[in-house]
């Protein structure tokens, strides 16, 4: 047998230095030995929160008494309730619950104190925003264990006989868009958004890395065409492939999840354009970054992951920690779930759904002039 055939430790260390000299070159792949682990540890140890607290909601004050204040004191320091507006009336507190702006919403009668005082068992009405059950449930069976201590503090002396059983008042809970409180009526609509930004981003970036690998690309921008043309020109079949896509999940939504559907179909498309739009531009960046379809994969996953854990759709987004927040708000698929939930189970309008509009659409407009410039520079 020939020394040639022998293992060598020193051709194979001459292999292990050359692997870590091609690591050290290529720093997207470096970027993601270091950055994938920070990313999760911070995802996963900071902003996941399955109890979560200091829910926005808001209070319709039909009067100002010492019961209805200490009740609300009460829902402030159970700590799942956070009182961050006051609204005039019960339109009011339909429309902040519909736009997604409160979870939920504590309506105190007028005339609560009085029938408390004559003894009638008066109710305070509690409307929740039920389309994420997560969100809601743990709350919801807070508000009961809130009666007794507020009895206790305010109806004592001459109104003790009023402090009994049953309780001198009641919490009534209407859960709103998804009374029974099934998970598939949330997740079912979310799945959208996440196969959408998992295929289209990964399918534009590999799609067109690969064309620039093969230099087809280079050749493609020296003709006479405008960068825009080009880029325009070849996103066109990846949004018919994200309609298809959107109609196929849409059908199973309705005929195998049984998920209802209270808004428009219209409406639906074009806010499955709009996402589209957003996800194809992240995807030409992306690829206009990348060297080589390794890199292309590696900066999807490190897009996507945050996208799936901070935009609400696997996690109740009020309950994550305010940074969590901000990063979530920076995040098209954030803005596209509540679309297509507002849309799907609360019969959303377009006056409630401009607000979840107009981010995607920014985000549009600035990842594409993004991807323009870095055209320019990299295949002129």
């Amino acid at each position: 047998m020939s020394k040639r055939n022998l293992f060598s430790l020193t051709r194979w260390w001459s292999i292990v230095l050359k692997e870590f000299l091609q690591l050290r070159r290529d720093r997207v792949t470096f970027a993601m030995i270091i950055g994938l682990p920070i990313v999760q540890l911070a995802l996963f140890g900071f902003a996941i929160n399955t109890d979560p607290k200091h829910l926005p909601t808001a209070v319709i004050a039909g009067e100002q008494s010492a019961f209805s204040r200490s009740f609300i004191a009460a829902m402030k320091n159970s700590d799942y309730f956070n009182i961050v507006e006051t609204l005039p009336n019960e339109e009011a507190g339909r429309r902040a619950l519909a736009q997604g702006r409160v979870q939920f919403v504590l309506n105190v009668p007028t005339d609560f104190s009085r029938r408390l005082l004559r003894g009638e068992h008066p109710s305070l009405l509690v409307e929740a925003d039920a389309t994420d059950p997560t969100a809601t449930n743990t709350a919801l069976a807070a508000l009961p264990n809130l009666v007794q201590p507020v009895a206790d503090k305010d109806i004592k002396g001459a109104l003790a006989h009023l402090n009994g059983s049953p309780a001198a008042f009641n919490v009534e809970v209407h859960s709103l868009y998804n009374p029974e409180g099934i998970t598939q009526y949330n997740v079912v609509p979310g799945l959208m958004g996440v196969i959408l930004t998992m295929t289209l981003v990964m399918m534009t970036g590999l799609a067109i890395t690969r064309e620039r690998e093969r230099g087809t690309m280079e050749n493609l921008l020296a003709t006479p065409v405008l960068p825009i043309e080009v880029m325009t020109g070849k996103i066109v079949p990846y949004v018919i492939i994200g309609l298809i896509q959107a109609t196929i999940i849409l059908v199973a939504t309705r005929f195998v999840f049984h998920v209802p559907f209270a808004g428009s179909p219209v409406a639906i498309y074009l806010a499955v354009l709009l996402f589209i739009a957003a996800n194809l531009t992240v995807g030409i960046t992306l690829s206009s970054l990348a060297q080589n379809q390794l890199q292309a994969m590696q900066l999807t996953v490190f897009y996507f992951l945050p996208n799936i854990l901070l935009s609400g759709f696997m996690f109740p987004f009020a309950g994550m920690p305010k940074w969590a927040q901000f990063i979530g708000n920076l995040l098209p698929l954030t803005y596209f779930n509540r679309l297509i939930r507002g849309i799907i189970l609360k019969g959303n309008g377009w006056a409630d759904l401009w607000p979840s509009v107009w981010p995607v659409a920014v985000f549009t407009a600035i990842v594409m002039a993004i991807a323009l410039r870095f055209y320019r520079r990299t295949l002129d």
